[in-house]
This record gives C-alpha cells, structure tokens and sequence, in this order.
C-alpha cells in the first residue's frame, strides 16, 4: 500500500523524465533521483527529493525504480549498475529504446529478483505534466497492478499489450512511426494550400471536420504552428531517432516500410538543417522555405 513511508527512484531528469518525475511527487512519496546534470535535480531536491551518487545508490534506496534514458546505450548501461541491488524490487523501463536493447536489459535483471516492466509513454512533456498520457505496458501483471496506482497518476490511458517486455516498444514505435508520417505529410499538404492562396486557419477547420484529420491537424498544427510559436515540447532528433528504432524493428521482422522509409528522409533531412534541437513542428519550415510561403493564422 502507498503510504507516507513509500520510498520510490527515478532516473534521468530530462525534458520529458523530469515532467514525469514531477507527477511522481507527493506528500505519501520520497522520491530518490538521479541524473549527471545537477541543474536537472536541483528543482526537485529544492522540493525534498533526495539527490542520490548514482544509479545504484538509488536502487539502493528505492525498491521501485523508473527509468527514463535518452538511448539504448544508456538505458543498458543504467540497467547493469542496479542490477546488484538487494533492495530493487520493480525496475520501470520507460524510455523509448526498441525491443533489441530491452531485451538485454530483461537478460541483465534475470535471475537478480528484479521484476522488470517495459513501460514506454505518449503525450510529449505537456501531457506528462497534466496527467494525460498514454502508458504502454508489458510486464508480470501482477507487478503492473503493484505499480498502477503510480502510473495513473502519470498518465490518463493505460494500456497492457502482453508480458514479454519489448512488446510495449514495439507498441510505441507504431505509434511513433504513424505520428512522424501525419505530421510529414499535414505539413506537405498544409504548405501546398497556402502556396495555393488559401487561408491555413480554414484549411486546418476543413481537414478536421473531413477525413483528412489526424493528430497533426487536430493538435500540433493549431498550438505550434498556426501561431508560429514551434513549442509543441518533444525536439525533432528525438523522433529522428524514433524513426530509426522503428525501421530498425521493421527490418528485424523482414516487414517492408516503403513510405516510412521515405518519411524518415525527410526527418533526418530537418536534422541535417540544423533543426535537431528545434521542437518537432518545426519541420514544416523546411518545406516553407521550398515553398516559399508560411503557414501561419491569419487571425487577429
């Protein structure tokens, strides 16, 4: 039972770890963190976080542990350092990594008593503050149940798509891949109608009253683009890199990706121009520029 006592870790304080780590937060929670970057703990130790040496000293200190890591690389390495704790009871993968790292990860934590759930989620940073995104399990159900009261306060939907951990990667990477070829394809068209003279702000009602709507359309499009702010919160290397887990899963299942393939050119064309660092919505500049015209509302 979660109680004031109720001692939890979580690792890696980044763009999206630390708005997850905030939702963790509460009166009947101490939370144990850890990440090299001491500006990313400073705020929660400011709020009564306890600022561990390390991975293991936080394992250590927690028996259930969350993970959210930039790579596989880094996700594994973290997984071998609380691997010899004698306290860790639930590690929590949720970092988007594909089934190839998880794997090794479920070998690091075998035999060690370790219940390992791979956890990844949806919703960018924003949603993760709110309480609203989507968690995907896969795991021991009855470790999942031991944890749902914790993701249900990061998250609004969540969702267990088998046992095995990597099956929850794989569900993301879907997801992803979907995600990278609504935006690319909202922004080509949006860009085509206003070369065309046609007014964005009408153009983005008409797609989402009629069947071309999607979650480009619906969300991103209006708050980061319309408005020229470019701040939906997820930065375009990351679903770069999504891109090249999810192909990389394809080419493991022998599955053909025609048009994903050509979408993830044009991704890593955005990252070639300098716009790595710059917030997903900020791809449609490039095809702007082509272009030469803007997308931008027209409102007062």
């Amino acid at each position: 039972m979660i109680g004031w006592h109720m001692e939890l870790g979580f690792l890696g304080l980044g763009q999206m770890g630390a708005a997850i780590a905030e939702r963790l937060e509460a009166l009947d929670v101490r939370l144990h963190v850890f990440d090299p970057n001491p500006v990313a703990v400073a705020p929660f130790e400011l709020r009564g976080a306890v600022d561990e040496a390390s991975a293991a000293a936080v394992a250590a200190a927690a028996p259930i542990v969350f993970a959210c890591l930039p790579n596989g690389a880094v996700s594994e390495q973290t997984a071998a350092e609380v691997a010899g704790s004698s306290s860790l009871r639930i590690y929590v993968e949720m970092s988007t990594i594909g089934s190839i790292p998880m794997a090794r990860i479920a070998e690091l934590l075998s035999g060690r008593d370790i219940t390992l759930i791979d956890c990844p989620i949806s919703g960018g940073p924003k949603g993760a503050r709110a309480g609203t995104l989507s968690v995907i399990t896969a795991g021991p159900p009855a470790a999942v149940n031991e944890i749902r009261p914790l993701l249900q306060r990061i998250g609004k939907n969540l969702f267990e798509v088998g046992e095995r951990p990597g099956q929850a990667q794989l569900m993301k990477l879907v997801n992803n891949l979907i995600n990278a070829a609504n935006m690319a394809t909202a922004f080509e068209g949006l860009v085509l109608g206003a070369k065309g003279g046609l007014d964005p702000d009408l153009m983005v009602d008409v797609i989402n009253a009629s069947t071309g709507r999607n979650s480009a359309t619906l969300d991103k499009v209006p708050k980061a683009v319309l408005t020229g702010t470019f701040d939906y919160g997820a930065r375009l290397s990351t679903m770069v890199k999504d891109i090249a887990l999810g192909l990389k899963e394809a080419e493991a299942m022998a599955v053909p990706m025609w048009v994903h393939e050509m979408v993830g050119q044009l991704w890593r064309f955005g990252a070639t121009r300098g716009l790595g660092d710059a917030d997903i919505t900020a791809l449609i500049q490039i095809l702007e520029s082509w272009a030469g015209v803007e997308v931008r509302s027209r409102q007062e």
